[in-house]
């Protein structure tokens, strides 16, 4: 049985770590490189890093913070936000990451996914994808639409079409964040993790509502997440990536141990 992974989500705006709840009210937390390092000394898996304006204020990504990130812990990273172009993937991938995650552009411009894919490997494409809940209709078959630019912009593509195109583009794995859930404490969005795992045969990390360890044991056991991405649990002190850990070997979760 493969591990689940627990990954720490640092958003990032002007170069502070902010959190908010369902991508609004958004305050600053703290410095993203410490929080990295912090999160890394705790035994996370991985770090994902998302430049949350950078799509919005049509800017390019923080390879400053990417930098000093790879310098200071050592286990994979991810970065998203402002990645236009396969440059841009390659900018990145020389700062240190390891992988990098489109969303907004890739939306936009699919052959991103293919063109990064041929390049770097699949293993290294991400695609990141912000759902929102809506009625059911023609055009969203299974009532959960895309949205693009932060939450602001509504694409009319339907979440599970759009994560099986994004799997034969040749992306590697699926970062899902459920709007409504995001920042909330109350859960992941269980239904739209699982019809998105259903779907799909790459990884799919859950993202958007972990508040506490039950949480994250009910979307990799019941949604069949591979990873769980989490962001407030942690960033105001309620649990430590080891509690968490803990937490889940009490319940029977494979998950990897440093200690």
């Amino acid at each position: 049985m493969l591990s689940k992974r627990i990954i720490p989500c640092l958003d990032v705006r002007d170069g502070k770590t902010t959190k908010g709840i369902k991508f609004k009210d958004n305050v600053d937390i703290g410095d993203p490189v410490q929080m990295a390092r912090f999160y890394y000394e705790q035994g996370a898996d991985e770090i994902v890093f998302y430049d949350i304006t950078a799509s919005s204020d049509h800017r390019s990504i923080m390879l400053d913070v990417v930098r000093r990130t790879a310098e200071n812990i050592f286990i994979p990273f991810s970065v998203g936000g402002g990645i236009r172009t396969v440059d841009d993937m390659r900018a990145v991938l020389l700062a240190g990451a390891e992988k990098v995650s489109v969303n907004s552009a890739a939306v936009k411009k699919p052959s991103i996914i293919s063109d990064g894919a041929k390049i770097f490997g699949s293993q290294c494409i991400v695609l990141g994808m912000d759902v929102k809940k809506v009625e059911k209709s023609s055009k969203i078959p299974s009532g959960y639409e895309i949205v693009i630019n932060g939450g602001r912009t509504y694409m009319g593509i339907d979440a599970l079409w759009w994560a099986s195109e994004a799997e034969n583009l040749g992306a590697g794995e699926i970062c899902l964040n459920s709007i409504d859930a995001d920042g909330t404490k109350e859960g992941y969005e269980l239904e739209l993790t699982r019809i998105i795992c259903e779907a799909v045969h790459i990884p799919v990390i859950a993202s958007g509502g972990a508040g506490h360890p039950q949480h994250l044991v009910d979307v990799v056991t019941k949604a069949k997440a591979d990873a769980a991405l989490i962001a407030s649990m942690t960033h105001y002190g309620d649990y430590t990536v080891k509690q968490i850990k803990d937490y889940l070997t009490s319940k029977g979760v494979c998950i990897r141990n440093l200690w």
